[in-house]
């Protein structure tokens, strides 16, 4: 299964037409475009309605927006090693200038600790006062008429844990919403007086102006029966669909070959949502016990993964073929890489190619003690992990499962998984998860496989198998996972 932000709270004007009105407004006091600042907070409107839900609260979207000057802001933040911290660098024009203070950047969710709110109640009392992150890959559009037409960027940041690079940016004249997946907070109906004001470091590093660096607003919170965003906990947010490359009509005709030059590079991350449980009430599998995970493996290029399937004549089957392309991105080869078959199972209803990945569960020793039965994969590119490697799309194809799997009368599919992006498998079916019924307690690993078979053609598979530590504990049907850290990511 493959999961991946819903709504949003209430405003007085919202969205690109409350924007570019504060915006022009803005531009009758800066007459030159030299007097434009760097980076600039702005709010659709300084009346702001939020609405608060029961047994879930507020979700503080105060409607703010962070606009780009003259220039495109861009940041880039990597880690050597899943031991290493996050480090940040500006780019301009497409090349590093300056390392943000170290403390900005932690994680991979963005701009961290960016914003500053805090709200006063009716009688001047202080009653909440928090930091926000900032995504400049967040919700945007352009803010003025001589703004590029479109913005180069990817979409949204990444929350993979074992991403390892990200592209942060904000077209010329583009805005990106301030707000994004945050926990909601807990607020009396009424009338408050909020500031937003970005933090000096911030401030500091970008040169933003004290004028052009905060904002004041008026918040008015009112009780609502409405769920806005997937309350009790939040929805993932679905990976934005982008249109799916077609097929090739007919299967590939002359020699096959698989020439020299640029190929995928397929990389599996350790695994990670790693718990155990009971098989569900009422099924055949309630009498057991299981270990779910999810695993991710990505491509590091410097060539996307294209595989094409053409269906065998009346049959639930389909013949694979990878293709291959040189450094200016023409096809120059081909070759056939074995099958995709049709799953009709609830959940899944659309075309798998066979033997992508593999997931084990090793015993102390490393032995595989139980195999996944999971073995077939429809490819998409759910995750961001490195858009800083050579050739990384940060426009992917494929990246949800609409886009990429078929139904029961295609006659051909195609799969990508592109440079950069990881396909991630959410466990939650027994037959994707390990069977642990009749295991002891003690320490095993989780094996994730990528290209088991070597069916797929790369350019490394010495990178193909990565391990994560668990240790079992319990008794039947209360079994626990202790799950080891991997360098400084805890995650489980």
């Amino acid at each position: 299964m493959k999961a991946r932000k819903l709504g949003r709270a209430a405003i007085a004007v919202t969205g690109a037409a409350g924007l570019v009105a504060l915006a022009a407004a803005g531009a009758t006091a800066a007459t030159s475009q030299s007097t434009r600042p760097p980076l600039k907070l702005v709010a659709g409107s300084i009346d702001v309605t939020l609405d608060n839900i029961q047994d879930y609260g507020v979700d503080l979207d105060l409607g703010t927006h962070v606009v780009a000057g003259n220039g495109p802001i861009e940041v880039r933040a990597t880690r050597a090693t899943y031991s290493s911290p996050v480090v940040a660098t500006q780019y301009v024009n497409g090349k590093p200038t300056r390392q943000l203070p170290k403390g900005l950047v932690t994680d991979f969710s963005g701009l961290g600790k960016f914003l500053h709110v805090t709200l006063t109640d009716a009688s001047g009392k202080k009653v909440l006062e928090k930091d926000q992150s900032v995504c400049l890959n967040g919700e945007g559009s352009r803010t003025r008429p001589d703004a590029p037409a479109t913005s180069p960027y990817p979409d949204g940041c990444t929350a993979n844990p074992f991403t390892q690079g990200a592209v942060w940016g904000l077209q010329t004249g583009w805005s990106s919403r301030t707000f994004g997946d945050e926990a909601p907070v807990q607020l009396a109906d009424g009338k408050y007086k909020a500031t937003v004001t970005v933090n000096k470091g911030y401030r500091d590093f970008f040169k933003i102006g004290a004028k052009d660096a905060s904002v004041n607003l008026n918040v008015t919170v009112q009780k609502s029966d409405t769920c806005l965003r997937g309350c009790f906990g939040g929805a993932k947010k679905a990976a934005a669909s982008s249109v799916a490359p077609k097929p090739n009509a007919t299967r590939p005709t002359g020699k096959a070959s698989v020439p020299k030059g640029p190929k995928p590079d397929l990389r599996p991350v350790p695994a990670w949502g790693i718990v155990a449980a009971p098989g569900d009430e009422g099924t055949p599998d309630a009498d057991k016990d299981f270990l779910q995970f999810s695993a991710t493996v990505w491509n590091a290029g410097p060539s996307p993964l294209v595989l094409d399937g053409f269906r065998r004549q009346g049959k639930d089957l389909m013949d694979a073929y990878q293709y291959f392309y040189d450094a200016n991105g023409k096809q120059v080869g081909y070759q056939n890489t074995g099958t995709l078959e049709w799953d009709g199972r609830p959940g899944h209803n659309h075309w798998h190619f066979t033997d992508f990945a593999r997931y084990s569960l090793l015993n102390a020793k490393q032995t595989e003690v139980v195999r996944s039965q999971k073995e077939a994969f429809c490819l998409a590119a759910t995750d961001s992990i490195d858009y800083t490697v050579k050739n990384a799309n940060w426009h992917p194809f494929n990246t949800d499962l609409h886009t990429a799997c078929g139904d029961h009368g295609s006659l051909s599919v195609r799969e990508v998984l592109d440079v950069g992006s990881g396909d991630t498998y959410e466990q939650s079916l027994p037959g994707q998860s390990f069977d642990i019924t009749n295991l002891a307690n003690g320490t095993y690993y989780v094996q994730v496989a990528a290209n088991p078979e070597n069916r797929l053609y790369e350019s490394n598979t010495k990178n193909n198998v990565a391990l994560r530590q668990v240790i079992l504990g319990g008794a039947k049907h209360h079994r626990t996972v202790k799950v080891l850290p991997v360098g400084v990511i805890t995650t489980p």
